[in-house]
């Protein structure tokens, strides 16, 4: 009789990663963390680095931007930029975490009108001061604030000048009013829900909450991860998951651009500092850096204007560029030839 041999253990296939510049305008779903929103996309391209520009509540849907490659080095603009939401709130109940997920605090009557609902709306436009909520990411001595929330504490916060852009309502159908607004980075919708019915005298809370704009970035061309799983069921599927992918200088949109040639490029990406009166420029937005920088030469380094900057001859993007002092400093360099438009 003799002894079978022990079944060797099966090894796992590892995936190969795959090498990817360029920027996903992904449509987050309710009930996801941008985290695991990340995740899952990176995993259908099988991408070997990715990043996001900035959290979504698992609570609000809508747009976040995902970074592959190089691009990942730009995703800091973003967090920068202001934002633009549609958003739900219904007047008469006040929550511990100012959202639909916080238990209840207070209930009261509702009556203001539409028309008190569109005068409250007039005190929060422009520049104002909010206090963070405890449930928030935001740390106090090392610790993040909704860990003192879910411990029953309430600490301390200074509150912050955030500026509101725009902030109009929607639909009213008391007690729910819908609202659309763009902001500056670091304002919290809920909060500012929660000072509208402040102010209305009956409190409120966030029911819904939609993110639309991120700087010029918007849903238009934005995807969901269901619709990237079903491209990657297909014979062709990295060409269709591929085609969702937009150029790196999808983020820098906003910069004015400067175009160098051969030379002046292989300087550039050398991280040489380049003269602007020694350069052929030829392209029209960036007489507009050039007109800017000679216009207020006294300009702070960390204040200087920002502009994309390309390789005239193959048109790829080299990377960012500050424009000061008549001078044009390499700021992030792009390493791969990644994608432009």
């Amino acid at each position: 009789m003799t002894n079978a041999s022990p079944t060797a253990p099966q090894q796992r296939v590892r995936v190969p990663r795959r090498a990817l510049d360029g920027v996903l305008l992904l449509d987050k779903p309710v009930g996801l963390s941008s985290n695991d929103a990340l995740i899952r996309a990176k995993r259908l391209y099988q991408a070997k680095k990715a990043g996001h520009t900035g959290t979504l509540d698992p609570l609000a849907s809508g747009l976040l931007p995902l970074c592959f490659g190089e691009a990942t080095k730009f995703s800091q603009d973003l967090l920068e930029a202001d934002k633009t939401y549609e958003a739900t709130m219904r007047l008469g109940i006040t929550t511990t975490t100012g959202d639909v997920e916080g238990e209840v605090l207070q209930t009261r009557d509702v009556h203001c009108s539409e028309e008190g609902v569109a005068a409250a709306f007039e005190r929060f436009r422009g520049e104002i001061v909010q206090i963070p909520p405890m449930y928030s990411a935001l740390k106090r001595d090392g610790k993040p604030l909704y860990e003192y929330a879910r411990a029953g504490q309430t600490v301390e916060r200074e509150g912050r000048r955030v500026t509101i852009h725009a902030l109009e309502p929607i639909a009213c159908a008391l007690p729910d009013v819908a609202f659309r607004v763009t902001c500056s980075k670091g304002t919290y919708v809920r909060t500012l829900a929660e000072d509208i019915g402040a102010a209305l005298g009956c409190g409120a809370h966030l029911i819904a909450l939609r993110r639309t704009g991120v700087g010029a970035l918007t849903l238009e061309h934005a995807v969901t991860l269901d619709a990237l799983s079903d491209a990657a069921q297909g014979d062709a599927a990295r060409g269709e998951l591929d085609r969702w992918l937009q150029p790196v200088d999808t983020l820098l949109s906003t910069f004015p651009a400067v175009h160098l040639d051969d030379e002046a490029a292989r300087r550039f990406l050398h991280g040489q500092r380049l003269r602007l009166a020694d350069l052929s420029i030829s392209d029209g937005i960036s007489t507009t850096v050039s007109s800017t920088v000679s216009g207020d030469l006294s300009r702070e380094p960390s204040c200087a204007p920002r502009v994309r900057v390309y390789a005239a001859t193959e048109g790829r993007l080299l990377g960012v560029a500050k424009a000061a002092d008549g001078v044009l400093a390499p700021e992030r360099l792009i390493v791969a030839a990644a994608a432009t438009s």
